[in-house]
């Protein structure tokens, strides 16, 4: 199977990440997915950001749920660009998303979208909640989903293929040879995450992942060529 580089919130370590800036550099550089974080507006609509507060990414501060969509579309957030909602990003590029819901409330809108404009080819599902996966896997069908894990104990697979999860995605500095394994042994493949460097990469092909998620373009460039 093809070894996938999936750009991590486009390739946020040299653009603002989750911006549409970050998203067509990523395209540009040949990611094969596109990964990006999903919260909802006080108004209900699918944005685009990974914490749940604007503090960080933006020159505004306070909950992200506690603010309209103007009120984000007010926020700088790097370099100029705009916190992008949801539907702007699948006309911006055609590569494949991963599109990760950090509120277990945005499965729903994100279903929404999803069976109106008919994405479960190109849209893969992720989340840390694994109501959210379920939720996701429930409500558009043909979706694949993936179920990502920071610490973890022995259930790790169990609970990818109780939420029906088509993939693991991992954190690699805590990830196994042997966990990887008993992933693929239930038909499950494992992404690591985060791999900024040429010695993480080659860890993940010891680790035989099937890919992995970066900030920065040059792994894609040279994870092809990596034993």
């Amino acid at each position: 199977m093809t070894f996938l580089t999936i750009g991590h919130r486009g390739v946020m370590g040299v653009e603002p990440e989750n911006t549409l800036r970050s998203f067509i550099r990523a395209e540009r550089t040949g990611m094969d997915s596109i990964e990006l974080d999903l919260h909802l507006s006080k108004d209900g609509t699918l944005v685009v950001m990974h914490d749940a507060d604007v503090d960080r990414t933006t020159d505004g501060s306070g909950p992200v749920a506690e603010k309209t969509l103007a009120e984000l579309r007010g926020l700088d957030a790097g370099r100029g660009e705009r916190v992008p909602v949801f539907e702007e990003v699948l006309e911006a590029v055609k590569a494949p998303l991963q599109a990760e819901i950090k509120d277990v409330a945005a499965a729903q809108a994100l279903a929404d979208v999803m069976l109106r404009h008919d994405l479960a080819g190109r849209v893969t599902v992720s989340s840390f909640h694994d109501d959210a996966v379920a939720e996701i896997a429930a409500l558009v069908p043909g979706v694949r989903t993936v179920l990502i894990a920071s610490r973890w104990g022995n259930d790790v697979v169990d609970r990818a293929t109780a939420v029906g999860a088509d993939w693991l995605a991992l954190n690699i500095r805590r990830l196994t040879l042997e966990t990887t394994e008993r992933a693929h042994e239930e038909g499950l493949r494992v992404i690591g995450w985060v791999v900024n460097t040429q010695e993480q990469l080659k860890l993940a092909r010891a680790l035989e992942l099937d890919g992995v998620t970066t900030d920065f373009p040059e792994i894609r460039r040279t994870g092809r060529f990596t034993a």
